[in-house]
């Protein structure tokens, strides 16, 4: 009797992001009355002193925020945490996965790019962890760039988790029409992910193949003041120009329907 691949004998696990804290990407971009907030933080589902309207005030009175805002931050964060919560309890498969993460952040006057393979099936990995080794390896002294890798790594994550929803939701129909088969695809990478060095321990669970150190390596640049104040301006003038072509594209729909 021919024996199944390894994935077969995995049960679904529940859904969670494969680390060892289940933390939710958090991220905001609200503007009021020309004023903007963007922020990119992680938030704790399962503690219980976590409030979101308490954590809204305090951040638009340490801003010197309109009030205005205490809403529009509520309801942002609400509606992220709800999405997370969507998915608990149902099930997902990992299998043989490995991932790539891509780093593409600007933080104040620093710019870092990376490109890496994550392990999937390591739920004692940190990306909080892994985001300081990286800054500290790499001389990156600003504060607020490795939490910004750390929520950039979660949301791929988080991405990925629900594909993997998705995939146990596919692999339960499919089994439905297919009696006594058990076989859950592995991913493609599985297989050259054998051949790899890994860093930073298994708390990190990153891979890198030792063919693609040169071509992959971390990419850090630091702006000057005047590279950085050019590069806020011209998102602002994006973020402006975007947000008028929303709402003139909103005010079309309603005469339409209107109409």
């Amino acid at each position: 009797m021919k024996s199944l691949p390894p994935t077969a004998s995995r049960p679904p696990l529940k859904f969670r992001l494969p680390t060892a804290e289940n933390l939710v990407p958090i991220r905001l971009d609200i503007e009021i009355d020309g004023q903007r907030l963007k922020d990119a933080f992680t938030w704790n589902p399962s503690d219980p002193d976590s409030d979101v309207a308490v954590f809204a005030r305090r951040t638009v009175k340490d801003l010197k925020l309109p009030p205005a805002f205490v809403t529009q931050i509520g309801q942002s964060i609400n509606s992220q945490l709800a999405e997370f919560r969507s998915y608990e309890g149902q099930e997902m498969y990992t299998g043989e996965k490995i991932v790539p993460i891509k780093l593409d952040l600007r933080v104040n006057r620093t710019i870092i790019r990376d490109q890496f393979l994550w392990d999937l099936n390591n739920f004692e990995s940190d990306p909080e962890e892994f985001a300081r080794s990286l800054c500290r390896d790499m001389g990156i002294t600003d504060p607020e760039v490795g939490p910004a890798i750390a929520v950039a790594i979660r949301e791929q994550l988080f991405e990925v988790a629900i594909q993997n929803v998705t995939s146990a939701r596919e692999t339960r129909v499919g089994k439905k029409g297919r009696r006594g088969s058990e076989f859950v695809t592995a991913s493609k990478s599985s297989g050259a992910a054998l051949d790899v060095v890994k860093f930073f321990g298994n708390k990190a669970s990153v891979i890198r193949k030792r063919k693609e150190w040169d071509v992959y390596e971390p990419i850090v640049d630091l702006l000057s003041a005047e590279e950085a104040e050019a590069l806020d301006a011209r998102e602002e003038r994006n973020a402006r120009m975007k947000k008028k072509l929303d709402d003139k594209d909103e005010g079309y729909s309603s005469r339409f329907i209107r109409g």
